[in-house]
């Protein structure tokens, strides 16, 4: 017995019939083909497209195969192939990339920053860069150990420290902390936004502003919640990081913070 009609499709062109694969460029309209769901192409990312219908609802889908229909015919959607820039290739930093770079040992020099979402802004936008100075960047899961977390590393004069503290604005629990490390071998520098999410500009995610987010109300959740993304924290976040191509999508007030952190870390003692 066999499962199915042997003899259906077209078996002599075996070639012809496959499922097209389509480039999710921006404004591309489409349907999810389980849920129903038409918009536009508003992110794409290797994992997942985000789709916005005409009411401006937002919804995220993986990007399986055979799973959305373009114009009544069913395709595989892909993420779009990066342009090659003419000239001298850029780091999404804006400084000119070191073709050819081979790893080198890692200085003992470090920079802190507070969660894993800060970590791999930072690696998107700067890892290039950091690599090119064998700096090494770690999360610490919250700053609220910060001045034992300091004393455990250890700072000297060739062993320096930089952390990237979230919300860092005067009369703040993390400014207090932050006061604690006296250290002329760390530099504690912050920006003014709650999360690290802030730090994007809301153009890049298509969206006019973060959302206000009442106390008491978790802020990732609240953002969310506001926004009518029916997603994860986690699955959210992809799509933010996702849109993130390059330093001019993120805010001037982090952009000096981590520049000055690299500054400081690979200063000549």
């Amino acid at each position: 017995m066999y499962e199915g009609d042997v003899l259906a499709g077209n078996w002599r062109r075996p070639g012809k019939g496959k499922i097209p694969q389509v480039p999710a460029e921006l404004d591309l309209v489409v349907e999810d083909a389980e849920s129903g769901f038409c918009g536009a192409v508003v992110a794409c990312d290797k994992e997942a497209v985000t789709l916005e219908d005409r009411f401006g609802k937002r919804r995220l889908f993986p990007l399986a195969p055979a799973a959305f229909l373009l114009e009544g015919k069913v395709v595989t959607l892909v993420r779009p192939a990066a342009t090659p820039a003419a000239g001298p290739r850029r780091t999404a930093s804006g400084s000119i990339a070191v073709e050819g770079l081979r790893a080198r040992v890692a200085k003992e020099s470090r920079i802190y920053v507070e969660g894993v979402h800060d970590a791999a802004l930072v690696e998107k936008i700067w890892g290039h860069d950091l690599r090119v100075e064998g700096v090494v960047v770690e999360y610490l899961e919250g700053v609220d150990d910060l001045p034992a977390i300091v004393a455990e590393f250890g700072p000297s004069p060739g062993r320096r420290l930089g952390v990237l503290v979230d919300h860092l604005v005067p009369g703040s629990k993390e400014s207090r902390i932050a006061a604690q490390v006296t250290s002329p071998h760390v530099l504690v520098v912050g920006h003014p936004y709650v999360d690290i999410w802030q730090a994007v500009k809301p153009s890049v995610v298509r969206i006019p502003a973060w959302p206000d987010v009442p106390r008491g109300v978790p802020w990732k959740e609240g953002v969310i919640a506001a926004l009518g993304w029916r997603v994860e924290p986690a699955d959210a976040w992809r799509r933010i990081l996702g849109a993130v191509s390059a330093y001019t999508d993120l805010e001037p007030e982090l952009l000096g913070r981590v520049e000055e952190l690299i500054d400081f870390v690979t200063e000549a003692s």
